[in-house]
């Protein structure tokens, strides 16, 4: 496959598709994307004169029976997310999806089986991106015992005060979304790739706005929070507090600390700050070069099917355990029990 030119059939293309995931693809060497099929031809068509792709396709599953196509790029919303991988692996056609990884983890199992059973085909799905800069020294720091033992961990997400006029959106809309809420799937991924996985957890979310008009006018319920707290016990013997929240006004940008018994770490603005015990305050701390990481996410992706290195940013692995983490929530929620990790699926 070195040699072979990646030809590249997108389903979906929304806003990160056209802003990152066209532009990266189109800029690689030997690269071609073929072909595109959004929500409408209209909308295809504009993204087709945008960016000089040849095809429109009138159905999804078009772009996967392609004989020109051999890798395929879904960045459609969740609810598509895993007939469509599915389908693609079946059809021996590479796959990078779009986060979130799928509506539950019983489709997130079903793609990874599938992943598994094509083994020599690539499967990505696209990471969280909020703190590609700074991962590498935050797990060095953590490795190096800057802060010791990792004894907490807390994340806060939001900052805006509740829009009760708005248009239902599709993460707010639970046939589209599914058991993702909010930022909350990116944000525990971000925590997996720093500490560890979480082991047991408990949730209390709560929506304040209980209808909402679809794009047709029409009143639907919300079923996805509005607001979230999270408590859990992590496989690396820390408690995890997080707390997702589209009501929580002038709360500032999210953050996330780490608190050991010998420091703390702080992550802020794509800034980290850190403290030892014997210090009065945080302080920024640079981020070497050869640390400091960046989106790549359509490289990792083409050099990954050439053969030249293997995916980390983000595994189906990590996908799984992050979308068992969501169904998780949901569990809780709705039964108010604590629910162990990993889900029987």
């Amino acid at each position: 496959m070195a040699s072979e030119t990646v030809r590249v059939g997108i389903i979906g293309a929304g806003r990160n598709t056209t802003s990152r995931h066209i532009p990266g693809l189109q800029a690689i060497e030997d690269v071609e994307i073929i072909g595109v099929c959004n929500r409408s031809r209209e909308s295809s068509q504009r993204v087709v004169d945008e960016f000089g792709i040849p095809k429109i396709y009138d159905n999804w599953q078009d772009a996967i029976d392609d004989k020109e196509t051999n890798a395929i790029v879904i960045g459609t919303w969740p609810y598509m997310h895993c007939r469509a991988t599915v389908s693609a692996l079946i059809a021996n056609k590479h796959v990078m999806c779009e986060a979130r990884m799928a509506m539950n983890a019983r489709e997130a199992h079903a793609m990874r089986m599938m992943a598994r059973r094509k083994s020599r085909l690539t499967a990505q799905i696209v990471p969280s991106p909020m703190t590609l800069r700074v991962d590498k020294t935050i797990k060095r720091l953590i490795a190096e015992g800057y802060i010791g033992d990792v004894l907490a961990v807390e994340v806060r997400a939001g900052g805006a005060f509740l829009d009760s006029e708005t248009p239902l959106q599709w993460r707010q809309d639970f046939d589209l979304s599914g058991m993702n809420i909010m930022s909350m799937g990116i944000w525990y991924e971000a925590l997996m790739r720093w500490v560890s996985e979480a082991t047991k957890i408990m949730a209390m979310g709560k929506t304040f706005v209980k209808m909402r008009p679809d794009a047709d006018g029409v009143m639907r319920a919300v079923r996805i929070p509005e607001h979230i707290d999270v408590v859990g016990e992590l496989a690396c013997g820390a408690q995890l507090h997080m707390q997702i929240s589209a009501v929580t006004g002038l709360a500032g940008v999210p953050e996330v600390f780490i608190f050991g018994s010998q420091g703390t770490l702080r992550f802020s603005g794509n800034k980290l700050d850190g403290g030892q015990i014997e210090d009065d305050e945080l302080k920024e701390i640079d981020i070497p070069a050869e640390e400091e990481g960046a989106w790549r996410v359509e490289e990792e992706f083409v050099n990954a099917i050439r053969g030249e290195e293997v995916i980390t940013h983000t595994d189906f692995d990590t996908g799984v355990k992050y979308m068992e983490f969501t169904e998780a929530v949901t569990r809780s929620m709705s039964s108010g029990a604590a629910i162990s990790l990993p889900l029987q699926v």
